[in-house]
């Protein structure tokens, strides 16, 4: 009896590592699987939902008539065939930041299903979330005037979040849950040219539909962003990855 319990000890020494490496590889598997860009048509509009780094970004709006509707944001996990989405940002109801949603969802092929936006929607992949630039990344430091500061990380803070060919940027408090402004399209980055094609505006339609190109260099890990703003103001930002 001595020696049959302590096989039972020994098989479930020997068997534990293999079990939580098998779970840990399909935990990761399933948040990984969403990594990327998808895209939905409802209507008239689009939404959009990028996944990177852990943190997501959803958007609706309408390119042709230059209107957006909403956008909102957060942590992202998945937990069997659920999406946990903690808010960060809600452009249209502050009251949800800090709340926990959870979603159910399937992906087949390069489809996503789920009702993340309130109906079950299909989404169509748009990439898979490569590049050298996809991730979370936050602005860490400027220029201002002829000094350089530091941002240092608090509840006001502004994300841009990247995947293979999509970016959207958000300015939130997540203590708040004030709403500062957001914008998003296409991007590309080859030779060291950065240039962004706007799709949605949060404060300003006009700026839809414009590309503006940046001298970007990755440094020590950062993403060095300089050129003209939306505005044609000069800007020397540093951007450092992010992830909570």
């Amino acid at each position: 009896m001595k020696y049959l319990a302590l096989l039972r000890t020994l098989f479930v020494i020997l068997l534990l590592p293999a079990v939580m490496s098998y779970d840990r590889y399909h935990y990761h598997k399933n948040i990984s699987s969403l990594d990327g860009a998808w895209q939905a048509v409802r209507g008239n509009n689009t939404i959009s939902m990028i996944v990177n780094d852990g943190y997501c970004m959803i958007s609706t709006y309408n390119l042709e008539g230059r209107q957006f509707f909403n956008t909102r944001g957060g942590n992202i996990t998945v937990e069997n065939d659920r999406i946990i989405l903690k808010v960060q940002f809600n452009s249209a109801d502050s009251t949800e930041v800090g709340k926990i949603q959870k979603y159910s969802y399937s992906i087949q092929d390069d489809m996503l299903n789920t009702d993340i936006e309130d109906e079950k929607t299909a989404y169509k992949r748009a990439d898979a979330g490569k590049g050298e630039l996809a991730g979370n990344w936050r602005i860490t430091r400027r220029k201002q005037g002829d000094k350089m500061v530091d941002a240092p990380l608090r509840a006001r803070r502004t994300l841009k979040l990247l995947t293979g060919s999509r970016f959207q940027w958000a300015a939130i408090n997540i203590e708040t849950g004030e709403f500062s402004g957001t914008g998003g399209g296409t991007y590309t980055f080859a030779q060291g040219k950065y240039t962004e094609n706007i799709e949605f505006f949060s404060r300003d339609n006009s700026r839809v539909g414009a590309s503006l190109s940046f001298d970007d260099t990755i440094e020590n890990g950062n993403w060095i962003h300089t050129g003209l703003s939306s505005t044609g103001n000069p800007i020397y930002e540093v951007w450092s990855r992010f992830k909570e």
